[in-house]
This record gives C-alpha cells, sequence and structure tokens, in this order.
C-alpha cells in the first residue's frame, strides 16, 4: 500500500472508542461531547505545543473557555458522572495541561466551595468561579508534606477574634500564579484538625511563585506559595471543612477525574501514533504495515480501552453514590500504569521523531508523569486498595 493510498483524516475508529462506551451517553450528551471536541480542535490543539515549548499559559484562552461553559457539569448542570468523566478525557487527549486547569479550578477549587462551603457561602462565591470571572486554586501539598500530608499538614491555622492567621507553605499549586482565590487547607492549632479557608491571592502575607524547569505539564503555571500571618475573616473559613476526612470527599472524586485523564492520555499517544504509522514509510511503505508496529498500537488501544472500561464502571456507581474511595484509589493507580506503558510504546512508534515535541509524541510521553504521580500517588494508591482487600494498612 502506497502511502497516498492511506486517508489520514477517515480511518477506522476515529475515536479510539473501540467498545463504543460513548454509547452509553443520552442523546443529549453526546451531542454535549461533539460541541467540545469541536472547541478544543478549534481552539486548545493548535496552540497547545507552542504553549508547552515555552512554559506559557495561554490567558486569552480564559473567556473562550467561560463561554463554552464548561465548569461543574454535574452538580451544576446537570450531567451525569459518566459524561463528565469522558469529557475531562477529552480535555486532556486535546492537552494535559488545559484540562489540568479545568481540573484544579472546577474539580479541587469548585469542588471544595461545592462540598464544604454552606449555603450562604456558596451563594456568594460559586456564580463568579462558574462564569471565570474568578480563577482558583487548591492549596493542599506542601514542600515537606504529600502523600503524609493528611496527618503532617504544616500549614497553620489560628483563631484571632473574627479572623483566622494562616502560616506556612504549599507546593505544586497548579494556577497559583494568577489565580484570584485559592483554598488553602492548614492545621488549626487549638483543635489540630485540617480545615479549609478560601483566600483572596491579594491578601498582605501572600505570594506565589512560579515553579520552573518542569519536563511535565509545563503550560500549568505551579507555584510555591508562602502564607506569612495572612488575615482570612471567618466568613472565608470552609464551614464544613473541619477535618482531613472532608478534604477528602473532595479528593475521592478528583482521583477520580484523574483516572479519566489517564485515558485521555492514551487516546492522545494513540492518536498520535496511530497518525505517524500510517504517514511514515521505511523500506518502501507505511510503518503501520509491519506486524511489530501493529502490535503496539493494538497494545495501547487495549490499555485504553481497557482503562476506559474500569472508569465507565467506576462513574456508574458515582452517579448511583456508590462509589468508595478505595475504588478511586485502583482505577487511579492501575489507569495511571497502563498510560504509562502506552506512551511509552507511542513513543517507540515515533523513534528518534518521539523525544521532539514537533511531532507531539514528545509531549504526551512526558505530561504522563504528571498524572502519574499527582492526586496520590501509584503506590500510595496501591496500599489505599490493599487495606481495602485485606483490612490490614501497610502505608506505615
Amino acid at each position: 500500500m502506497s502511502k497516498a493510498a492511506i486517508d489520514i483524516n477517515n480511518l477506522p475508529y476515529a475515536d479510539g472508542d473501540f467498545f463504543a462506551f460513548e454509547q452509553l451517553l443520552s442523546t443529549k450528551e453526546q451531542d454535549r461531547l461533539a460541541e467540545v471536541r469541536e472547541f478544543l480542535a478549534r481552539e486548545v490543539k493548535p496552540i497547545a505545543v507552542d504553549c508547552w515549548n515555552r512554559a506559557d499559559f495561554p490567558m486569552d484562552l480564559i473567556p473562550k473557555l467561560a463561554e463554552i461553559d464548561l465548569v461543574s457539569p454535574v452538580r451544576r448542570q446537570g450531567y451525569s458522572n459518566l459524561f463528565a468523566g469522558i469529557l475531562h478525557a477529552e480535555a486532556t487527549r486535546a492537552d494535559t495541561s488545559i484540562a489540568t486547569f479545568m481540573g484544579v479550578h472546577d474539580g479541587l477549587f469548585t469542588g471544595s466551595i461545592e462540598a464544604l462551603a454552606s449555603q450562604e457561602q456558596q451563594d456568594a462565591w460559586l456564580p463568579d468561579i462558574y462564569s471565570l470571572k474568578k480563577i482558583g486554586a487548591f492549596g493542599l501539598t506542601e514542600p515537606l508534606g504529600g502523600s503524609d500530608v493528611a496527618g503532617g499538614t504544616r500549614t497553620t491555622a489560628r483563631r484571632e477574634g473574627g479572623n483566622w492567621i494562616l502560616n506556612g507553605a504549599k507546593r505544586w499549586i497548579g494556577n497559583a500564579t494568577f489565580s484570584d482565590w485559592v483554598v488553602i487547607y492548614a492545621r488549626d492549632v487549638d483543635d489540630n484538625q485540617v480545615k479549609g479557608f478560601l483566600v483572596d491571592t491579594a491578601t498582605e502575607g501572600y505570594s506565589a511563585r512560579k515553579i520552573e524547569n518542569k519536563i511535565s505539564l509545563r503550560t500549568v503555571q505551579n507555584a510555591d506559595i508562602t502564607l506569612e500571618n495572612v488575615i482570612v475573616p471567618d466568613f472565608f473559613k470552609l464551614a464544613n471543612a473541619n477535618s482531613f476526612r472532608d478534604t477528602n470527599k473532595v479528593l475521592k472524586v478528583t482521583r477520580l477525574a484523574v483516572a479519566w485523564q489517564a485515558v485521555g492520555q492514551q487516546l492522545a499517544a494513540f492518536d498520535v501514533a496511530r497518525r505517524y504509522a500510517v504517514e511514515r514509510s521505511q523500506f518502501g511503505r507505511p510503518i503501520a504495515s509491519f506486524q511489530l508496529v501493529q502490535n503496539q498500537l493494538v497494545q495501547i488501544l487495549g490499555n485504553a480501552v481497557s482503562s476506559m472500561g474500569m472508569m465507565v464502571r467506576l462513574s456508574q456507581l458515582e452517579d448511583a453514590g456508590q462509589a468508595k474511595d478505595e475504588q478511586s484509589a485502583l482505577a487511579k493507580a492501575f489507569t495511571t500504569a497502563r498510560m504509562r506503558e502506552s506512551v511509552a510504546l507511542g513513543r517507540s512508534i515515533l523513534g528518534g521523531n518521539g523525544i521532539v515535541t514537533d511531532f507531539e509524541m514528545a509531549k504526551v510521553f512526558s505530561d504522563a508523569e504528571a498524572i502519574y504521580s499527582y492526586e496520590g500517588t501509584h503506590e500510595i494508591n496501591t496500599l489505599v486498595t490493599g487495606r481495602a482487600i485485606t483490612g490490614i494498612s501497610a502505608i506505615v
């Protein structure tokens, strides 16, 4: 078969949904997904590699994201968790950094407000959050605390009259260099419980410094946050965030979302690798005609489909109010492990061209490393699942 005989714009299974999981969505949800896909193809894909190379966030994209109205598809717009998951996978497929920006603002930040703020607080804050007039960030991880932050939060909160005084530091906080608000989780020195606070980033004593020299999610503006006697009025203490158990209500859902990102990352790897395989000729024919290349492509697809199947069922359980923490933990561990294998296979198919962003796979490959680590490392999520099936904790 000659290269000219291949129609790269009309390949079989163009959407990569080999088992037709999207048919489980309602007609309304399928139409909405098609609308968002068109938006991502038009507004995000063309700029993604350049922004990644420059480690620069496209601020002019925010009004366009506001117009397409992606924030809180389940709680506010009434869509299913299955739709929300597939939507997040599609955003990741287009660009992991923009999907992560939305995951921080929508999942972690907005999710904290929706789950842990009082109705009065929600009424005051959510309209601007939903419309992206106020951009949010989520401050939990610390310079010396990642996996152990549940019991080792070093950032402190001290009640003083009608205010709270926050001191400490947070690290790896996405969106924090330009966010208007950030939810900060801090340990109350009086009762030793982790509590949540909405902090205006213009408040005196708050500072955020961009983390440089990343090899993953370069478009995302991660920051080191410092809080030095930051004064937070009592109204901005999240009413229902009074222990880390409350914080975990947010993390259970966002861990599910990150597992969907792992699906999207695998579909991105499949897209790039398959297109390259049918376009690239060696020995006088497309490399897609070689058995070993087809084997690698099928392995990527199999990983993506198995990951998606797990996520479809977990999303259905979430819709039914039956999903458990350990199920989200297993999903995050499993899908990201498959993702790591998939992007490595994709990079291999591209050979030397797989290590330069000109061919996109290098970006897909590198971004996978962040997904593998955030929202709980593979090891911690494995042990959370192990504890659930044995009744014995092996974490410490």
